[in-house]
């Protein structure tokens, strides 16, 4: 039952100028995007990560750097090439303004399974290869540290939108109504009987609340804390205030 938070990258000159940045090395993050980082770093000072998992593009091992510094547990930072930005080909570099005009941007927009970029990879390869990924690197945390492990992976917006459309089991085709904006996490936990979305772009939220331990196992119920909670469940506990009068 190991838990993975995917991680965006932060914002990039290349995000505010229109521009596909795809696999174009070199591509840093902005003053806003350092910010925002360092701001996730922040947020996650507190959660027992085990490993941080990044696409070897330079913007996302920025983003994993500022996730670790500000740790004192040595938690690790390893490349994942599967976790690389999708391989748009001659898109690659293109405004966004001028892709909008070519036929196959409709494709993207409704039909990204049908979709392969002149020159670069099939959207269903992208996603297929991110999924495959993150659950090689499931298996890997669960044997290494136990199954509630918790792991980062630092990627790019439509790598993670594929893998959480895997997650809820939904159609590539559908994966365009999720959003993921720059620096943002979301987390997803993996059981035997089913992966559950636990909350998705989230810039904000208080990470180690949505990430308690998950309740102990009852007696002659081994796949309790795997089966979902009919009627919703009790959700996150509030936290414990210190003054009772609070």
């Amino acid at each position: 039952m190991t838990t993975v938070l995917l991680i965006r990258h932060g914002r990039t000159s290349a995000n505010t100028a229109g521009i596909l940045a795809g696999r174009t090395s070199g591509v840093e993050l902005d003053a806003v995007g350092e910010r925002q980082v360092a701001d996730v770093g922040t947020r996650l000072a507190g959660v027992p990560l085990r490993t941080v998992v990044s696409s070897p593009l330079r913007r996302c091992r920025q983003t994993s750097q500022a996730v670790v510094g500000p740790r004192t547990d040595g938690c690790p930072v390893v490349i994942e090439q599967g976790l690389v930005e999708c391989g748009y080909g001659e898109w690659t570099g293109k405004a966004l303004r001028d892709l909008a005009k070519e036929k196959l941007w409709a494709t993207v927009q409704t039909q990204p399974s049908a979709v392969r970029f002149p020159g670069g990879e099939s959207m269903t390869e992208m996603s297929s290869r991110a999924v495959n990924a993150v659950r090689t690197w499931n298996g890997r945390m669960e044997a290494e540290h136990g199954p509630h492990a918790v792991w980062a992976a630092v990627s790019h917006g439509d790598v993670i939108k594929a893998i959480l459309a895997d997650a809820l089991g939904m159609h590539l085709d559908a994966f365009q109504r999720l959003m993921v904006d720059p620096a943002s996490v979301s987390i997803v936990r993996y059981t035997e009987s089913r992966p559950y979305v636990v909350t998705v772009n989230s810039t904000n939220a208080d990470l180690g609340q949505l990430l308690q331990p998950p309740p102990k196992k009852a007696r002659g119920r081994r796949k309790a804390v795997d089966d979902a909670a009919v009627g919703g469940g009790l959700g996150a506990l509030p936290p414990v205030s210190a003054d009772p009068d609070a």
